[in-house]
């Protein structure tokens, strides 16, 4: 069996589960557990499907880091919750969710996968820093195409792309960026800087759609060039005024939408195979205690399958 790494994007996968397990089935206290349930379900059919040799789940220490708030302040501001002035933020998470997360690290850890994060990154740069410097192929499970900045055919780094649902997972490779986008994964950054995203609050440069900042990428390399190429008089009137008006925007927004690749992470090599008793144990009691049920058999079949 070939050893790949797999690193879940952890909250992508627990919110998924949360809007797509109807909550029907409680734990004996009255409490949801359907994030929980779902989220074991989506455990082990990656783990049945890709046969990773080592799995680790990357956390939001910070999911709103107060560094890429200082260069971009409306990045992700809309998620927050309305708190206090000086308060924290606080992401705007369903309390039925938020209630399942300390269980949901409990699972995580009762079946040996280790939790990753580091204070002041989101999962993102924990996954960014792991999938770089791994020395092994890489599987990343995510629904959020900013990772597609990541995926290297040179390396095997690819993304199992969860957006479309798990009965419809996208293996995504080099040419499926090109195919869908114009554009090389290494320029996808820069690509993703132009077009801008509501969802994270980054306005992008207006007029600047998916094609068009395609073709300026074929053309002149990545945003460096582009720019120049703008105050070079290389682009039209329009396009060079676009850029100059949002020249603010452009010399932070790609600190922001780059994921970091450099942190300081000691990752555990957790292979897969048999839990020890004691785990197995462990898990069947947590499994009795919150009524997860045939979730948490599927899971442990699909683990100690991985041996």
């Amino acid at each position: 069996m070939t050893e790949r790494l797999m690193l879940l994007d952890t909250a992508s996968l627990y919110f998924r589960a949360f809007f797509g397990v109807p909550d029907k089935v409680k734990a004996p206290d009255g409490s949801s557990v359907n994030a929980t349930r779902g989220l074991l379900d989506i455990i082990a059919k990656l783990v049945t499907l890709y046969q990773p040799s080592q799995l680790i789940a990357c956390w939001d220490d910070d999911w709103r880091p107060q560094w890429r708030v200082d260069l971009i302040p409306g990045y992700k501001a809309h998620r927050v919750v309305e708190e206090v002035a000086a308060a924290p933020d606080v992401e705007e998470v369903p309390d039925a969710l938020q209630q399942q997360i300390p269980l949901i690290r409990e699972v995580l850890g009762v079946l040996g996968i280790p939790i990753i994060g580091v204070a002041a990154h989101e999962a993102d740069d924990v996954i960014g820093t792991l999938a770089t410097h791994a020395s092994l192929p890489v599987d990343i499970v995510t629904g959020d195409r900013d990772l597609f900045q990541l995926v290297d055919d040179s390396r095997d780094v690819r993304v199992i792309y969860t957006a479309r649902g798990m009965s419809n997972l996208e293996v995504v490779t080099d040419q499926t960026v090109v195919a869908k986008y114009g554009v090389l994964p290494s320029q996808y950054a820069d690509f993703a800087t132009m077009r801008g995203d509501a969802s994270d609050g980054l306005p992008g440069v207006k007029g600047i759609g998916e094609k068009t900042a395609a073709a300026l990428l074929r053309s002149h390399g990545d945003l460096a060039g582009i720019r120049a190429a703008a105050a070079e008089g290389q682009l039209t009137a329009t396009a060079a005024a676009r850029f100059a008006e949002t020249s603010d925007y452009l010399d932070v927004a790609p600190t922001v939408v780059k994921v970091a690749t450099g942190l300081d992470i000691s990752a555990p090599g957790t292979a897969l195979g048999p839990l020890s008793d004691v785990d197995r144990d462990a898990a069947g009691a947590l499994a009795e205690k919150w009524n997860l049920g045939t979730s948490m058999t599927r899971a442990l079949s699909a683990l100690a399958s991985g041996s």
